[in-house]
Formats: structure tokens, sequence, C-alpha cells
């Protein structure tokens, strides 16, 4: 294991802040492995680029030795959680909580070591709290205290409702704490009010306080907003690699060194010395291998010099067969996969995404003969050739 302060040098790289450093660095000079708090509620089956800005500090602490316990928040998911939202969230169903945990799982272990990993549900312990030890939680916070968190704030001042199931949020995550006797938690800016409640009940239970480290939350390819799926501008992790390769190369040079800074461990001095474009180039081809593998990495590399340099279509795109001689374009998305979802094709039509023969389809209801073969195109890297059988 390498020493303390070998470890705060690369801990520190991209984190906000350490909340505090001094309780870090004297966990640390113990010599022994840490637990490492990281807590999701399963509110969405897939992990897009930002998603992952934590999960690569992660695998940087396990890669120091220490372990991280992975909090599935399937309970705390079915109160939503109240962070930078302006209204109450909807509570998620059970069986949806279900479904996406363990599409969240599979993908967070792309990233994350298994064999240093613990995976907990948190109603393992909140679905059996009695309500004297709910009492006693509450009893820990005040509502002054509540009203700090900014969101919590606007709501109050603009007398929006706040509900009593909001407040107990913050409680029960931070409980997740007491329960896994957590020396660290990490998370975005937008968890630091929920992770110190976790460090305040902590010492309330008698317990070490636990460090808290933050992390920006990640621009996405407009280099403007953060990464949303409903802002169109995000990367997922599952999406194929040409499609991953071609859209790291569109972004800016100023946030290919963010990305590079966030979600790699390369030298930031050297990537700064290399030609822009040969840097991107590694970039996208670095989290192609990570999220793929070395060889579909290549394959993307070799299609985007071919067919994004000299602006035309793949040499070779792929033919589907479909048994109907004409499709609803959203049926046809979500049918030939170029879209994982229907709500997801019919944002791609109405940001003007989708083309089919070269022409950009903008009414959701149009219907799209297939009896002579298509070339269906989604975004600038997506191509598909349908016909019906």
């Amino acid at each position: 294991m390498k020493s303390a302060e070998e470890q705060l040098a690369i801990i520190r790289r991209g984190v906000v802040e350490i909340i505090p450093e001094e309780g870090l660095s004297a966990k640390l000079k113990t010599g022994k492995p840490l637990k490492v708090k990281w807590g999701a509620d399963p509110s969405a089956p897939d992990i897009h680029l930002g998603h992952t800005v934590v999960l690569h500090k992660l695998r940087q602490l396990q890669d120091l030795g220490h372990h991280v316990e992975f909090i599935i928040g399937d309970f705390t998911a079915m109160i939503g959680d109240p962070s930078g939202k302006s209204a109450a969230r909807k509570p998620l169903d059970k069986d949806v909580v279900e479904k996406n945990s363990a599409s969240y799982q599979e993908q967070v272990f792309k990233i994350l070591d298994r064999g240093k990993t613990t995976v907990h549900k948190n109603s393992a312990w909140l679905k059996n709290l009695k309500l004297e030890e709910i009492f006693k939680l509450t009893s820990f916070y005040t509502v002054a205290r509540m009203l700090e968190r900014n969101d919590f704030k606007k709501r109050f001042e603009s007398e929006a409702e706040i509900s009593v199931l909001e407040f107990l949020y913050p409680l029960l995550q931070g409980y997740d704490s007491v329960q896994l006797d957590s020396d660290i938690e990490i998370g975005g800016t937008d968890q630091k009010f929920n992770m110190l409640v976790g460090r305040t009940l902590k010492e309330r239970y008698s317990k070490m306080a636990q460090v808290v480290l933050t992390l920006p939350l990640l621009e996405g390819t407009d280099g403007v907003n953060k990464m949303s799926k409903s802002l169109g501008n995000y990367i997922g992790i599952t999406e194929p690699p040409a499609e991953i390769f071609g859209k790291v190369m569109s972004i800016s040079d100023t946030l290919m060194l963010r990305y590079y800074e966030l979600l790699t461990d390369e030298d930031l001095a050297a990537v700064k010395k290399m030609h822009p474009k040969a840097a991107k180039m590694k970039l996208a081809g670095l989290l192609v291998s990570r999220f793929h593998d070395a060889k579909a990495a290549r394959s993307a590399e070799q299609e985007f010099e071919t067919v994004f340099k000299s602006g035309g279509k793949p040499q070779e795109i792929d033919l589907i067969e479909l048994n109907e001689p004409e499709m609803n374009i959203i049926d046809l998305l979500a049918e030939t996969k170029l879209a994982p979802s229907r709500s997801e094709a019919r944002r791609l039509v109405q940001q003007g995404g989708v083309s089919v023969n070269d022409t950009v389809i903008k009414d959701e209801k149009a219907l799209i003969g297939l009896k002579n073969e298509i070339v269906l195109q989604v975004g600038k890297r997506r191509f598909l050739r349908v016909k019906a059988t």
C-alpha cells in the first residue's frame, strides 16, 4: 500500500472537497483498508459518463487497497431523493427498483473491482426500523438545519410544499453510514448535504465520523450543462462503440481535458503536450476500451476515420428484416434498438436526430414504408438498413 501522502495526492485529483482533509490523512496513516461508502438509488436503468466520475474515484480507492461498500438504495428510492429538486420526487415502484438495480450493477462492474466491493440493499436494515428508533433518528436533526439545505430553502421561501417524508430521506441515507460504520463517503456535490448528515449521525451514535469526498458534476457534450439524458448531451456507457467514440470526438478541447482529469489516470501535463486531435482520439479509445474492449475501440477509431473524415456513410451497414410492410417511426426505432425505449425514440425525433434515406423525420406519427430497403440513421454515427421480409 502506498504511503498516506502518496494516496492523498491521487485522491485529491478532481475532488471538490475533502471534509476534513486532516481526518482523511489520519485514517490513511493507520495503514488499514478503509470502508468507502457509495450509495445510489436505482431511479434509472442506464449509466452515462457523468455517473462514472464517482465510479472512477472509487476504483482509484480500490486500487489503493480500500474496500467499496456499494449501497443500492432500494428502500430510499421509494421515498425519492429531493436533492436539487423544486418539487417532491415521485416514489418508485418496488418492481421498477429491482429491475433498475440489476441493470445498474451490471454497468457499475465495468469499472469497479467486484473482489473489492460489497453490495448492500438498504432495505435490509431500514425496513425493520421500529417507530421508537425512527423517533430517535429524527431527534438528531432540527427543521432549521434541514432548511439550510438549498433546495429545501428555495421551496420554503417560495411557499412550495415540502413533505415530512422528504426530511426523512437524508436521515435514512445517513443511517446507512451508521449501519456500515463507513470511514469515507463519496458522491457528487449535489449529495454534500446528505453525506454530511451521515457524518453527523455517526457521531451521534458514538461512532467515528466519516470523511466526506465530493466530486464535480460532469458537463455534457455541449460543454455547458450537466450531463443529462433529458438534455441529450450525454454519453451512455452501454451505447455502441462507434457512438461513444464519435461523441467524445465532438467535444471541445477544453472539455476534453476535464474528461481526462475526472475519468482517467492519464498524466495531464503529458496530455496537454499532445495535438488536440490525437489526445481526443486517445481519450475516445480509452473510454470505449473500458466499456467494451480494445478490439471495439480499434474498430470504432477506424470507422470514425473512414466515415466522418470524409463525411459519408459506413461502407458496410447492418441489415435487419422486419415482418411489417410499414411502421410508425417511434415503433421502428424501438424495434431496431436504435433507441432504448419509445420515450427516447420520441425525444430523438423531436430533436431532429432521426432520418430515413437522408430525409429528417420530424413527425412522431410518420409511417415508414419498408417494402423497399431504407437506410435509417440516428444522430451522426448510427446507421441501419431496414426492409420488410
